[in-house]
């Protein structure tokens, strides 16, 4: 029997009734009185330098407000870790850059200002290939610039030779990892308004206080300045963290002198929603004739596109983080982010993990049947295990990783059905295995401190209202956090309700990037109510005219322990409102990540406070006359701690998974040089209902000491082995090496 309340349970989401009813209020949805509607014009060139703009036309369009240009926009670069954005470009580096943008009462004023706009351009050598573009000879996608190299790691731990000497087998291979669109409903948006030198941003974004450090270095502003209030968002995935949206609203509403909505079509958001960023990624691996991995070599050459954003930080963690996950000893990594005259790519789900885990675990199988032994004993006999301090300095308080794997093999009655011969029809049976970790927050994304506020409330008829700095995205945030809530004051789940975050209400968080919102919001939640809780005592104290200390709380009561007198939260609260002369209570929680550093210039410390980890299963039937592959079955065993809410939890690994089998199989960006050729959701292939095939899960008994209750994330966990699982179970079935995806039918039929 569960020791909690609510804690673990399935309760319905906060905010889906809303959603059912169309009461919710999406970006989109957004109306302030004297608004005006937004449209940009975009190059049409890869590279292109803008010699005349002639807006004269277009201001003589009756409903047109005003024009934005390179020149009469703030020339000041900006950026998330490097300084290569403007609000608005002379020099557009890929095809959908922004040049000019446009306010009119009307978007569709707007849209026909645009046409109406004479841009007379200068065509520029173009370069679409990272490895070419790292040629000194090479086109400069940023004129400014001295190379296209916009990133570079550099790390090498243990001995990397004597690693392969110590080796029975070493392998060597090159995978190729493509974009991914993120693929949600709702395309970005975002609504600005100023007022006194300050700017209001409504938008469906992921992180207020990196927007905040986006603009206050835009603008030169102070962070005070900014105010972000998050709308209902359709989805994010990564897409939503900095969007090209807000710096386009707020340069036209301070120009207006009006608020100024913009709404992208779906062309437009594939063109700026920073996708998943494309990895060429060669590895050599050694492992001894008992399946101990011995060495690890990596080269990795990432297609960043024109400008870096997030693209940075996720080569960072596509250099180091799959190294958690087993006991490697000696790793040699190079790895370098290269601009291309191609949209730009970035932070979605999984953050540089999925591709480097895929080269990982396919290595695994490949080099299982190099020395004739099962892959999974091969995991095992080198898994991370508890305790464990790993070669970059990170501490594994708590891991159940051998766990996992061992129920993922009883779960898929592994031994049997992989050497049990399996055909129906054409098609062949094949069972695949991989493997993963990911993080629970990392300090790296807020190398000042990574923290998070929330605020309980608590009225006098004992409703309780939260603020939290960290937002909502859909996974279920206020959900969980509103249970933890309840759990922690013995309230009903009802009682509580979680407001939107408004940033001149409580302090921004991080948000929702690298699986940090349960941990820390849901940590600075106890705080909160605990906190509160000591203000209800001193209100009961007061009252019964006694010592704080004699006074206990039990079961939503305030009892007296000499007495025996029990008050309900209504009559305290009441009283504490007359007690401090009109405050109501409120409890303030805090939280700063524990037992973590910065990883210093050789890339070394402890950058989480815990690690889920998981491995999946996946069953396939490969067609052997046409390639395809049919995904029958995929099993997911986590360790990600204490769950919070199970709905949820079971909602985040569906829909991990359903993204990882998209990245595996259809997805994909198809380009004829600088041009993308699928940008709709007619000609970009992303998975249906009918496409998701039968999904078992399952967690291993893990209690982390730094999560809320014990919990740790799942979010982006989910997918990071997917695609990993499905290469592994088509080998099984065909022999054949899946060395790139989307997983090629004609690539199996050779």
């Amino acid at each position: 029997m569960s020791k909690f309340q609510y804690v673990g349970k399935r309760v319905p989401f906060k905010g889906s009734y809303e959603k059912a009813q169309g009461k919710a209020l999406f970006g989109a949805d957004v109306r302030i009185p004297g608004m005006l509607q937004a449209c940009v014009l975009r190059s049409p060139y890869p590279h292109a330098r803008v010699k005349s703009i002639d807006i004269s036309k277009a201001l003589k369009l009756p409903g047109v407000i005003t024009i934005a240009t390179p020149w009469n926009t703030p020339t000041t670069k900006f950026g998330i870790v490097k300084n290569d954005e403007q609000f608005l470009t002379d020099e557009a580096k890929y095809i959908g850059d922004e040049i000019v943008a446009i306010a009119a009462v009307e978007r569709d004023i707007a849209c026909k200002a645009v046409e109406l706009v004479d841009v007379d351009y200068e065509l520029l050598d173009s370069v679409y290939d990272p490895i070419e573009a790292l040629n000194c000879n090479s086109p400069l996608v940023h004129s400014d610039f001295t190379s296209n190299l916009c990133h570079h790691v550099e790390i090498e731990r243990g001995d990397i030779f004597t690693g392969f000497n110590d080796a029975d087998a070493n392998l060597e291979k090159t995978f190729k990892l493509p974009f991914q669109y993120q693929a949600y409903l709702e395309p970005q948006t975002a609504t600005a308004m100023w007022s006194d030198n300050s700017l209001t941003i409504w938008a469906p974004g992921q992180s207020a206080k990196h927007l905040s450090d986006w603009f206050s270095s835009a603008y030169l502003l102070p962070k005070d300045n900014f105010r972000f209030i998050q709308t209902c968002v359709g989805g994010a995935f990564g897409g939503k963290n900095y969007m090209r949206v807000v710096p386009i609203v707020s340069v036209l509403a301070k120009m207006a002198d009006a608020p100024v909505q913009f709404v992208l079509d779906r062309e437009e958001d594939f063109l700026t929603s920073q996708p998943r960023v494309p990895m060429t990624i060669n590895i050599k691996m050694g492992i001894t004739r008992n399946g101990i991995i011995t060495a690890k070599e990596t080269n990795i050459i990432a297609d960043n596109g024109a400008y870096a954003f997030l693209a940075p930080g996720v080569l960072e963690v596509a250099s180091v983080r799959v190294d958690t996950l087993y006991r490697f000893k000696n790793i040699k990594t190079k790895a370098s982010l290269v601009y291309t005259n191609k949209l730009a790519a970035g932070g979605m789900r999984g953050f540089g993990n999925p591709q480097s885990h895929f080269a990982v675990e396919v290595m695994i199988d490949l080099l299982a049947n190099e020395l004739n032994i099962d892959p999974s004993e091969i995991r095992l006999k080198n898994a991370a295990q508890v305790g464990d301090e790993n070669i970059h300095g990170y501490r594994l308080a708590s891991c159940e990783l051998q766990s996992t794997i061992e129920l993922a093999k009883i779960k898929s009655r592994w031994e049997e059905n992989r050497t049990k011969s399996k055909k129906r029809g054409n098609k062949k049976y094949g069972i695949g295995m991989a493997s993963s970790v990911h993080v629970s927050g990392s300090v790296m994304a807020c190398p000042e401190g990574d923290g998070s506020s929330v605020m309980v409330q608590i009225l006098e008829n004992g409703r309780i209202i939260v603020f939290t700095g960290e937002g909502e995205l859909g996974q279920g945030a206020k959900s969980v956090i509103a249970q933890i809530v309840a759990e922690e004051l013995c309230v009903s789940y009802d009682q509580v309700s979680v407001e939107d975050l408004d940033t001149n209400i409580i302090q921004g968080g991080a948000g929702a990037q690298g699986s940090r919102v349960t941990v820390y919001a849901g940590n600075s939640a106890i705080l909160a109510s605990k906190d509160a809780v000591l203000k209800l005592k001193e209100s009961a104290a007061d009252i019964w005219n006694c010592n704080v200390k004699d006074v206990i709380f039990r079961n939503a009561k305030l009892i007296n322990v000499i007495t025996e007198s029990e008050l309900d939260f209504s009559t305290v609260s009441k009283h504490y409102i007359h007690m401090t002369g009109g405050s109501r209570v409120i409890g303030q929680g805090m939280f700063s990540a524990k037992n973590v550093e910065i990883a210093n210039e050789i890339r070394y410390g402890n950058i989480s406070m815990s690690y889920p980890f998981a491995t999946q299963v996946a069953e396939v039937f490969v067609d052997v006359n046409t390639g395809k592959v049919e995904i029958l079955r995929i099993i997911a065993v986590l360790d990600v701690g204490q769950i919070i809410n199970l709905d949820a939890f079971e909602g985040q690994v569906e829909g991990g998974i359903a993204q990882g089998l998209g990245y595996a199989l259809f997805e994909d960006f198809i380009f004829d040089k600088g041009t993308l050729l699928n940008p709709n959701f007619t000609d970009y292939n992303v998975l249906t209902i009918k496409d998701v095939p039968e999904i078992k899960i399952y967690t291993t008994d893990s209690i982390d000491p730094y999560g809320p209750f014990g919990a740790k994330s799942v979010g982006e966990l989910a997918l990071v082995s997917t695609a990993a699982a499905i290469a592994n179970a088509v080998y099984n079935a065909t022999g054949k090496e899946i060395v790139g995806l989307p997983i090629d039918p004609f690539e199996i039929l050779k």
